[in-house]
């Protein structure tokens, strides 16, 4: 363990920052100074950019824009910038999205947080934010490297969180509101109505049947996931109301542009909880989609550049 470094990929990190909005001097310098440590040594952590999208966020789509995540934990957390209603856009507070559901403020800044991991201040869902206890501790150096920055960079000691808005409040009212949009939207209703012949045979209120659908273009693919991915029944009847569906979201959130793929579950209560795909390539009858019909989504339903996907630029 001791001989592996960080994982670091600034490209994501640069990338997962809202448009107009870029990597602070201070995190491009921490990832440079993080470079080649033995992973563990400041805590256990990678610095790897990710959207909402793929957060333990529900239905993070359209919170792109509130938050800048930089750093993933083992166990699929995430922190990064919260960008909500009256905070700095230069210097937003620094959050966790735990993937067991806890969300907490976790510094008032990132010079807040760096000097939080020089104090080993992490404990109960952030332990991962502290030293391993294999690997031989360089917080000692950090706390050197900060006090060496520019005047006015490190973080004041006695900064305080308690005036911050309350993030664990607006993720829990977040994600309570998504529930209710997607259980009460009438076309979940009317795709539950249309699969009921799906409906799982069990007694548990989270019992529940899968199905993925990829839409890219005119290409179109659904598949109900049962021992694999299987063609099922209704997927032609279903074809239309899931493309006006996509349509519906790309109007009501122009910004992100068309989604590529769709998962959801269909609930023994006849509900369908979808999430939704805008940047991984899906696969259509068993070839990645057509990077032609993806092209062309992108120049109906254009995006901004940092959220147009890798693959999707290629020539």
């Amino acid at each position: 363990m001791s001989d592996t470094p960080y994982p670091i990929d600034l490209d994501s990190i640069r990338g997962a920052f809202p448009p107009g909005i870029e990597a602070p001097p201070l995190l491009v310098d921490f990832a440079a100074w993080l470079k080649g440590r033995p992973w563990g040594s400041v805590g256990c952590f990678s610095l790897q950019g990710q959207f909402s999208d793929s957060a333990p966020i529900v239905d993070g789509s359209p919170l792109r824009e509130r938050f800048s995540l930089f750093m993933r934990l083992p166990d699929g957390s995430a922190v990064g910038g919260w960008y909500g209603a009256g905070l700095d856009r230069d210097n937003p507070p620094i959050v966790g999205l735990g993937s067991e559901g806890d969300y907490e403020l976790l510094a008032p800044s990132l010079d807040g947080l760096l000097a939080k991991l020089t104090s080993q201040a992490f404990d109960k869902a952030w332990r991962d934010l502290k030293p391993h206890d294999e690997v031989e501790c360089q917080t000692v150096e950090l706390a050197q490297w900060l006090a060496e920055r520019p005047t006015g960079e490190a973080a004041a000691p006695d900064e305080d969180a308690s005036e911050l808005p309350d993030f664990r409040g607006f993720m829990e009212k977040w994600s309570r509101d998504r529930e209710d949009y997607w259980a009460n939207h009438p076309m979940m209703a009317e795709l539950g109505w249309r699969l009921a012949a799906h409906l799982p045979k069990g007694k548990n209120a989270w019992d529940n049947t899968r199905f993925e659908v990829a839409i890219v273009g005119k290409q179109y693919q659904a598949r109900i996931l049962k021992q694999g991915a299987q063609p099922f029944e209704e997927a032609t009847s279903i074809e239309s109301l899931l493309r006006e569906l996509r349509e519906q979201m790309w109007k009501a959130q122009p910004e992100l542009g068309l989604w590529y793929a769709m998962r959801f579950g269909l609930y023994a209560d006849g509900r369908v909880m979808p999430s939704f795909e805008y940047d991984a390539r899906p696969t259509v009858a068993g070839e990645p989609a057509k990077l032609s019909e993806a092209q062309a989504d992108l120049a109906r339903a254009p995006r901004p550049e940092r959220w147009v996907p890798k693959w999707l630029t290629e020539s």
